[in-house]
C-alpha cells in the first residue's frame, strides 16, 4: 500500500469541508488535483470514501470511520513535529541528565534552577544512578549527558568531558576533636582515626585510593556510605573522622562540625560528560550550557566562624575539555 501524507491531509480536508472546491482552496490546488488525490487514496486502500453527486459530497460509512482515525493520527503527527521544532530551538522538550544522588542533592539542583529560569518550557529529567551507571547511561544514549566526579580523567575514547569545578578534600570532625585546632590536617595524621567517607557510587571512594595508598591509610577500615548526611551523622556521634570534598558546590558540613583541608592538597573534579562524536540535541546543548556556566555565589559549605576557607582551587570554574 502506497499512501502519502498529502493524500491523507486532502482526504481529511474534503471530509471536513464536504467540498472538493473548498478543500482545493485550502491547499492552493486545483479541484482536479484534489479529486485525483482522493481517487488515488481510494485505490490504495481499496475503499470508497465519498459518495459524490453534482450538488454535494458525503462520506461513506468506511470514509466516516477512516476520517476519525486519520484525523487523530494527523493531529499527533503535527504535534510531534511542532514539539521537535520547538526542541530544536533549545527552549522546550525533555532532556535526560544522569547524576549520582549526592550531586543531585546539591550542585545539580542549582543547575536545574538555572535551566528553569532561562528555559521555563524545558524539562530536565534527572536519573539518579551510581557513578558507573551514569557513565553507562551516557555511553548507551539513555541520557543526553551526565555528571561525574573524578580525581583523574578516565582512559578511553567513548566520552568527552568538560571540567566544571574542582573541590578539595577536607577532614571533617567535631570542634572538640584534637585535629580541629589545626589550620590543616596531613593525611598521615588520619592513620590512628576511624574514617568515614562516601562510597564508589559518588565517585569519592575510588578517588581517595591514591591518597590512602600514598599516606599509609590503604589498610585502614573505612566506613563507606551513600549520602553526605549519613557521613556527617556518624562524625557527629564520634564514630570517625569524615573525609569529604568540601566547597559551596557540595552539601554543607553544617554548624555542628568543622572541616580542615587535607595536605598535601588533593582535589575531586566534577565534570559534564557526553558521547564523543555525537552532537547534543539543541535543547540538551542549551541545558548543558546552563550547567557549564559559572554558578552564582552560593552559601559557604562550611561554618566560617570555625573553619578554614577552602582552597582557591575549589573556586575554579573551568572549561577544560578532556577526552575520556
Amino acid at each position: 500500500m502506497n499512501v502519502s501524507l498529502q493524500q491523507l491531509k486532502v482526504f481529511v480536508a474534503v471530509a471536513r469541508e464536504r467540498s472538493f472546491t473548498r478543500a482545493a482552496r485550502e491547499f492552493d490546488l486545483t479541484q482536479s488535483a484534489v479529486s485525483r488525490c482522493v481517487r488515488e487514496l481510494e485505490e490504495a486502500v481499496e475503499l470508497k470514501l465519498f459518495d459524490r453527486t453534482t450538488r454535494q459530497v458525503e462520506l461513506t460509512h468506511a470514509g466516516a470511520s477512516l476520517v476519525r482515525r486519520i484525523g487523530r493520527l494527523l493531529d499527533d503527527i503535527e504535534l510531534t513535529l511542532r514539539e521537535e521544532r520547538a526542541a530544536h530551538d533549545g527552549h522546550t522538550g525533555v532532556v535526560v541528565l544522569a547524576s549520582n544522588p549526592v550531586l543531585s542533592s546539591s550542585w545539580v539542583a542549582q543547575g536545574l534552577a538555572r535551566c528553569a529560569a532561562v528555559f521555563p518550557g524545558l524539562i530536565v529529567s534527572v536519573k539518579d544512578l551510581p557513578q558507573s551507571g551514569v557513565l553507562a547511561s551516557v555511553e548507551q544514549g539513555e541520557a543526553d549527558f551526565g555528571v561525574v566526579s573524578l580525581a583523574e580523567p578516565l582512559a578511553g575514547d567513548v566520552l568527552h568531558a568538560q571540567t566544571i569545578f574542582t573541590t578539595p578534600f577536607h577532614a571533617v570532625m567535631p570542634p572538640t576533636h584534637p585535629l580541629a585546632g589545626e589550620a590543616s590536617v596531613e593525611w598521615s595524621a588520619l592513620r590512628e582515626c576511624a574514617l568515614v567517607t562516601l562510597n564508589a557510587d559518588a565517585g569519592v571512594r575510588t578517588a581517595l585510593e591514591p591518597a590512602f595508598s600514598a599516606n599509609g591509610l590503604k589498610r585502614r577500615q573505612v566506613q563507606e556510605l551513600g549520602h553526605v548526611a549519613a557521613v556527617l551523622r556518624m562524625v557527629e556521634l564520634g564514630l570517625g573522622v569524615g573525609v569529604l570534598p568540601v566547597d559551596a558546590h557540595w552539601p554543607t558540613v553544617g554548624a555542628s562540625l568543622v572541616s580542615r583541608p587535607l595536605t598535601p592538597e588533593m582535589n575531586l573534579a566534577t565534570l559534564l560528560v557526553q558521547r564523543r562524536n555525537r552532537s547534543l540535541r539543541p535543547n540538551a546543548a542549551a541545558a548543558w550550557a546552563q550547567f557549564a556556566a559559572p554558578a552564582s555565589a552560593a552559601p559557604s559549605a562550611t561554618n566560617t566562624a570555625t573553619t578554614t576557607p577552602a582552597s582557591p582551587v575549589a573556586a575554579r570554574d573551568g572549561a577544560v575539555l578532556h577526552e575520556l
